[in-house]
């Protein structure tokens, strides 16, 4: 039993140290449970400590505990009342903010350097993303595709849009450089351990 807790807390040390803390996604909206589910694992899987909620239009969905409950343990969750307050939180960590979008204005995902500071706007299942966002976002990404369908699933296109973002960190070896301060992380080890 000891070594299973020695070889457990090790886990947690490890998978907390590769956490991105440059790197968020922002659902907007996202009404159905499955998505949101979806990108909470997604985002534990890439290693983004925390996703952002803007809700104005519908309220966040009731989720299954059995599909989501080891996603929400290990990703964090902070909600915003207001575009400003979004805003003040992502550029007070220094976050530079892309919206995705089909418009004549967006740039292709691997045109865009993922490996600096990013919050990336997922919009809803029907709408994108709200009009209100779009003027705080610092450009608009779109995910190329070559086929006759022009638009993924909202969970589907935050796997790949992360899984980019992972690439070109992994290549720049982001992964094996801890990026919170000791303070930081010895205060985040000890709430993780505290739910393992």
């Amino acid at each position: 039993m000891r070594e299973m807790t020695e070889r457990r807390r090790a886990k947690i040390e490890r998978v907390l140290s590769q956490r991105q803390k440059g790197l968020t996604l922002v659902m907007d909206n996202i009404w159905d449970p499955h998505n949101v589910s979806a990108i909470y694992r997604s985002c534990d899987a890439f290693g983004v400590p925390e996703v952002h909620l803007y809700y104005t239009g519908c309220t966040f969905p009731q989720l299954s505990r059995k599909t989501s409950a080891s996603a929400f343990k290990w990703v964090g969750t902070v909600r915003h009342a207001s575009r400003e307050e979004l805003a003040s939180c992502l550029r007070g960590q220094g976050m530079r903010i892309l919206a995705t979008s089909c418009s004549p204005a967006s740039r292709p995902l691997t045109e865009w350097d993922l490996t600096c500071p990013t919050a990336v706007i997922m919009g809803n299942e029907h709408a994108g993303v709200s009009e209100e966002l779009l003027p705080i976002a610092d450009g608009e990404v779109y995910i190329p595709m070559y086929g006759m369908v022009q638009s993924f699933n909202v969970s589907v296109a935050s796997a790949l849009i992360l899984a980019e973002a992972s690439r070109q960190r992994a290549l720049a070896g982001m992964y094996s450089q801890r990026q919170w301060t000791d303070e930081e992380y010895a205060r985040r080890l000890s709430a993780w351990l505290d739910k393992a």
